[in-house]
């Protein structure tokens, strides 16, 4: 988004002097002497000089919508089923962006973006969900870690390519809109949730996924496959209630919330402000995007590998360090060394980008089960918090080109000490209550529990700890 919007849409620089050059503000027909953009110049709205502060904000509306979307979609799967969600904000995103194409003024794009937004969130939400629901132990870890960021990846990739060969904005976003359409077939192949059917008592429409999942994958499928006693228990379980405040019950858990929400969001700002601000690098726009996107690919592997054997706590504040500390170094290199400037801007994101896919497990394994569904929400929630606030990083640059990084990589070395403070949970015992949660580093510890001790016994680790 950040990459096509500012490449095609916003042109090269938002209102600022490119290097060893001073430009006065004219019009947009005079910013671009190469010809990278050349749609731009008869059709687009003039938005520099007094106007550039609209380039930050059309982004960060667009997550506005995007926040607004992940509070939503799962609500609305959980009352309408992942699959109909999932097809409905599908239509939703590509129909809006297929809309954006007859935009007339900046208002009425801007409105259609936040739309987008929510659509796109909403889908890559509910696919996720419906993926972890439907497909077994075994896959379930690859799907959730390398599959779903890799193929993002992947798309992001994808994005610079169409726009190198398609310059004009509009054909460039009626491209973009085909994958939506062709998606549509895959509604005669995808199952809905047997554990979202079950849940609404649709026992013989679960059974008979579960029956054609056996079938396919020529499995004997038992006799009697719901138990109405265990369904039953689950039904009881479900009646448990819990509230926001418990994760501020206590000055421990209170601790551990508001450093996990600001290591969301802080992460956030870093990842979402490198990406979008890709296109104000040295050189080709169009190959510093796919090089951005290109990164991301062994951060997620690597990301992989460390959770498999390693400390949460560190490997999370060494990736956090690693990209921090480039960042910071970009302002010791000479203006003439740019391609310098773009590979340490690459590494900073490799890093970045590591410490992001980790956050999802590392929080998932610090808050006991009664309350962790709701605890990775509300700090996945201030994540997009930070990717509202992440233009206003990029447009730092309009006053000093190397202020931007020099933030960012502060703020990420920041977070990165936060970091060491929290609990370990690599191989500990996952808490089952709130009592159970561990300690804060550096505040003292108080006497396990009898249940505590009980469970140290027959130790458990989650599933998504690899």
């Amino acid at each position: 988004v950040g990459c096509v919007l500012k490449l095609l849409l916003f042109g090269l620089k938002q209102c600022q002097p490119a290097p060893h050059q001073d430009i006065d503000c004219k019009p947009l027909s005079l910013w671009d002497p190469q010809g990278q953009f050349y749609p731009i110049k008869r059709k687009m709205w003039n938005l520099v000089c007094e106007d550039d502060w609209k380039t930050p904000l059309t982004t960060s509306l667009f997550f506005v919508g995007v926040l607004f979307g992940s509070f939503v979609s799962g609500q609305l799967s959980d009352r309408f089923g992942r699959k109909n969600i999932l097809f409905a904000t599908m239509a939703v995103q590509t129909g809006f962006s297929f809309l954006q194409i007859f935009s007339i003024n900046w208002e009425m794009f801007t409105v259609l973006f936040v739309i987008v937004g929510m659509g796109q969130i909403s889908n890559y939400v509910v696919a996720f969900i419906l993926g972890t629901e439907i497909l077994g132990k075994s896959v379930r870890i690859i799907f959730s870690t390398l599959g779903v960021c890799t193929f993002f990846a992947i798309g992001y990739m994808v994005l610079p390519l169409f726009a190198y060969f398609i310059r004009d904005w509009r054909m460039l976003l009626l491209a973009l809109t085909v994958p939506g359409v062709l998606c549509v077939p895959l509604w005669w192949f995808i199952p809905e949730s047997p554990r979202w059917l079950i849940s609404q008592r649709r026992f013989r429409e679960a059974e008979d996924i579960i029956q054609k999942a056996a079938k396919m994958n020529k499995i004997a499928a038992p006799a009697v496959i719901f138990d109405p006693v265990e369904l039953q228990e689950l039904n009881s379980l479900k009646q448990q209630k819990v509230f926001i405040l418990d994760l501020f019950r206590t000055w421990n858990i209170a601790t551990i919330t508001i450093m996990s929400l600001l290591l969301w969001m802080l992460t956030s700002v870093g990842y979402f402000a490198l990406s979008l601000n890709v296109p104000n690098l040295h050189g080709d726009a169009y190959l510093n995007c796919f090089l951005s996107a290109l990164i991301e690919v062994p951060a997620y592997i690597t990301a992989w590998l460390l959770l498999r054997t390693l400390p949460r706590r560190y490997i999370i504040a060494g990736v956090l360090f690693w990209g921090g500390g480039v960042l910071l170094l970009i302002q010791l290199v000479p203006a003439d060394y740019y391609f310098l400037s773009i590979g340490l801007v690459m590494l900073g994101k490799f890093g970045i980008t590591s410490a992001f896919s980790m956050l999802y497990v590392f929080t998932a394994e610090l808050y006991p089960t009664l309350v962790r569904n709701m605890a990775v929400g509300i700090t996945s929630t201030a994540s997009r918090v930070g990717s509202i606030t992440a233009p206003y990083f990029v447009y730092l640059g309009a006053y000093y080109r190397l202020l931007p990084y020099i933030v960012m990589g502060s703020l990420t070395v920041l977070i990165g000490i936060v970091t060491l403070f929290f609990p370990e949970s690599f191989g500990v015992t996952l808490p089952e209550t709130l009592e159970e949660m561990q300690k804060v580093k550096g505040f003292r510890c108080g006497k396990k529990s009898r249940v505590s001790m009980e469970r140290e016994e027959n130790p458990k680790v989650l599933i998504t700890a690899f």
